[in-house]
């Protein structure tokens, strides 16, 4: 089974502008952490639970472009199970090697539940990200990521999630490098973290990078908290939003106490 996620064309331009305002209010409140943006814990916001455990629903079950998904798989429960083993195919004329590996690196420290390392060579590989120019975005993704030159490419960034009930088999993100940094660094942090299960996006979650109108281009403290519920040890691959739902509050108190994010 397989699912898709992507930053829509027109979404970048208007991320853009948003996010140079926005940053004019908040450049003195972020900090830089091995590439994982993240506001200050003086800074840290309160999601109520009800918040919280409606984001993790949203994002957790469905698929943001249904037509490139098939069978039950988006309504159920999509993690790793097996550590997850990352190949980077730097590409882009202005080397985003570091950027990238540094933020993939720092994940497992975020989300502790996440077994991840760097692959020894591509063939090993099960979540592999290719870092590309936009001039070879459309290629990359038929050729490299669908074996199909004849499919019509959404958007400029995108990821593809091949699942099962027993759990996620591989992923492939697709980067676009040289939009500009904001552009690279929300696509880099929203595809690659979809890439890890909550693969649908949705315009009511205002404090997460996985909302096509929101400006954020780092890993929200909202959405540590998502995918810590995700990655606890309670939480099992092909459950059911109706198997969850009585599991939500364990899950999140789990995720508030990893994440200390009370």
């Amino acid at each position: 089974m397989q699912q898709t996620s992507h930053i829509p064309p027109m979404k970048a331009s208007r991320f853009s502008r948003l996010l140079a305002r926005t940053r004019l209010l908040t450049a003195c409140g972020l900090l830089l952490s091995g590439f994982v943006l993240m506001p200050p814990p003086a800074q840290a916001l309160r999601y109520d639970d009800k918040e919280v455990t409606e984001g993790f629903y949203k994002t957790v079950f469905g698929a943001e472009i249904g037509a490139l998904s098939w069978g039950d798989q988006s309504r159920r429960v999509k993690k790793y199970v097996s550590p997850v083993r990352v190949w980077i195919h730097n590409r882009a004329k202005l080397n985003r090697l570091n950027s990238v590996r540094n933020f993939v690196m720092g994940l497992p420290a975020i989300i502790p539940g996440l077994q991840l390392r760097m692959a020894n060579n591509y063939k090993d590989a099960n979540f592999h990200i290719y870092v590309v120019d936009s001039a070879d975005y459309v290629r990359t993704v038929q050729d490299e990521v669908y074996n199909n030159r004849s499919m019509d490419v959404p958007g400029q960034c995108i990821v593809r999630v091949l699942s099962r009930r027993s759990g996620i088999l591989r992923s492939d993100a697709v980067i676009v490098s040289d939009q500009g940094g904001s552009v690279f660094h929300r696509c880099m942090v929203e595809e690659i973290l979809q890439g890890l299960g909550p693969v649908n996006d949705d315009k009511s979650l205002v404090h997460s990078v996985f909302n096509d109108e929101s400006t954020f281009d780092y890993f929200t403290q909202f959405d540590r908290l998502i995918l810590n519920m995700l990655y606890s040890p309670d939480l099992r691959p092909g459950m059911t939003l109706k198997q969850v739902k009585p599991m939500a509050p364990k899950l999140l108190h789990y995720a508030r106490k990893t994440t200390g994010l009370h």
